[in-house]
């Protein structure tokens, strides 16, 4: 297929985008660079030995898709172009709606212009809030806690509502669980700007000496150890996923929503003593107190995901570690250095 990758330039677009083009699929991506370096798609042609073209322009520039639509001719989007911190989107929610929602809405009203009817659209677990139950099933009722999560939602109604429709849409809604880990090859991995808004890069900064130590927003929560519980997903496995969903797609029209995560629940310091058996050394690290809207337990049941995608993540926490500790070796910097 000739596959549109919105966001391909990001920590998960781009490791999507070395399945898809090791799977023989003809891509171009589209990309502001707010969050991400033409550096990763450098790095994608180092491990894949393809070309890949990128366009920098947004997805709310419907001017901007028409010509890149204009240019190919598209059997399919995956959509990742997206605004993701919890905390900033607290802070400017009105970015976080212009982006992820009216940045969908655009993306799509310029697709059916262009009759490309078929997209994968990168949603969260975020929309599922504090569940009532865990493992998480598609059906739990969404309870999102957040903007972004809000965001998220609210994108996901909006493609329901549009296949409601049109039921020549064909639409695979993936609801990710905690993405970490790197390449293994050590040329692609996660590079946050400013401060991560997620644990792992955090420790892995840590373990690098660039910061101090290993903030845990609460040991007080009614789990084992007292930290929040969380499923990683190693960022390949993940990538994976879109590449099963977009063949997924191939057989005919359909709304379908997935949940993408291991089934299991890793703590804080799980994920910290994970990273200390990867860097060979002990982290510091500093309770304080919990953050707003934090969840306790978030973990994914991905068996509809098993069954209908075939899919199965083979990582486990280590690998995400070690994967993510050779990255980090490599590039101390980031795609900086």
């Amino acid at each position: 297929m000739r596959v549109l990758v919105t966001g391909g330039a990001g920590y998960i677009g781009s490791h999507t985008v070395v399945e898809l083009l090791a799977s023989g699929h003809e891509l171009v991506i589209l990309d502001n660079l707010a969050n991400s370096s033409p550096l990763a798609v450098e790095a994608v042609r180092r491990i894949t030995k393809r070309d890949v073209p990128l366009v920098r322009g947004d997805v709310t520039d419907g001017d901007c898709l028409d010509t890149v639509f204009g240019g190919a001719d598209f059997d399919a989007v995956i959509h990742f172009a997206a605004l993701k911190a919890v905390g900033e989107s607290v802070a400017d929610p009105l970015r976080y709606f212009r982006n992820n929602v009216a940045g969908t809405a655009t993306l799509l009203d310029r697709m059916a212009a262009h009759d490309v009817k078929a997209i994968v659209f990168s949603s969260s677990a975020a929309v599922y809030g504090d569940p009532a139950s865990v493992p998480i099933a598609e059906d739990e009722p969404t309870r999102p806690a957040s903007p972004y999560a809000r965001s998220k939602a609210m994108a996901e109604d909006l493609l329901r509502d549009l296949h409601a429709a049109d039921s020549a849409w064909r639409i695979s809604v993936l609801r990710y669980f905690n993405a970490v880990g790197a390449h293994p090859s050590g040329h692609l991995g996660e590079d946050p700007m400013g401060t991560p808004p997620n644990l792992l890069p955090y420790v892995a900064q840590v373990a690098m000496g660039q910061r101090d130590c290993v903030p845990v927003f609460g040991d007080d929560y009614a789990t084992a150890d007292g930290t929040g519980v969380r499923d990683y997903l190693h960022v390949c496995d993940l990538a994976r996923g879109h590449l099963l969903a977009l063949e997924y797609l191939a057989a005919g029209p359909r709304f379908a929503l997935h949940n993408l995560g291991t089934g299991r629940g890793s703590s804080v310091y799980d994920v910290i003593h994970a990273f200390e058996r990867a860097c060979g050394r002990a982290l510091p690290t500093r309770i304080v107190g919990r953050r707003p809207g934090d969840v306790v337990v978030s973990i994914a049941d991905p068996r509809r995901a098993n069954a209908d995608l075939d899919w199965q993540p083979v990582h486990d926490l280590d690998d995400c570690c070690r994967d993510m500790w050779r990255w980090c070796q490599a590039h101390p910097n980031g795609f900086g250095g």
